[in-house]
């Protein structure tokens, strides 16, 4: 059901709490706004984190994430977020993800999630719905 090659985007608007005194977004809030943005790419396909962990004892955790900052996102700025399958493991995912501003990117990264039994928190296999590469 995840296709490698679509792209999901997700719009995010810059508020004041995001930023810096300058009114320059903070750095760590660009991890926040990639991982809002994975949560709804995942929702959009019908997947529930919660009923996932429940259901299925299955989670995600970044295993690592690797981010460039090219330019500053800035208060107010109309962002879009992207997802894409980079990578599919047995276990893990490899996600390619940016920040844009009216098609410039000012992040982009690539974030590596381990899917982990919520019980044991040792890695599974991935859920069944990223079988459909």
């Amino acid at each position: 059901m995840i296709g490698s090659d679509a792209v999901f985007r997700w719009p995010v608007r810059v508020y004041y709490e995001d930023t810096d005194a300058g009114g320059i977004v903070y750095y760590a809030n660009y991890l926040k706004f990639m991982e809002r943005a994975r949560s709804e790419w995942l929702r959009s396909r019908g997947v529930d984190l919660a009923v996932l962990a429940h259901n299925e004892d299955a989670m995600f955790v970044v295993r690592s994430a690797k981010l460039e900052f090219l330019r500053p996102a800035r208060l107010s700025d109309n962002l879009e977020i992207s997802v894409q399958v980079a990578r599919q493991r047995p276990a893990s995912v490899e996600l390619s993800q940016a920040v844009t501003r009216s098609g410039e990117a000012l992040c982009t990264g690539v974030v590596r999630l381990a899917c982990i039994n919520t019980r044991t928190a040792r890695p599974r296999p991935l859920p069944a719905f990223f079988e459909d590469k």
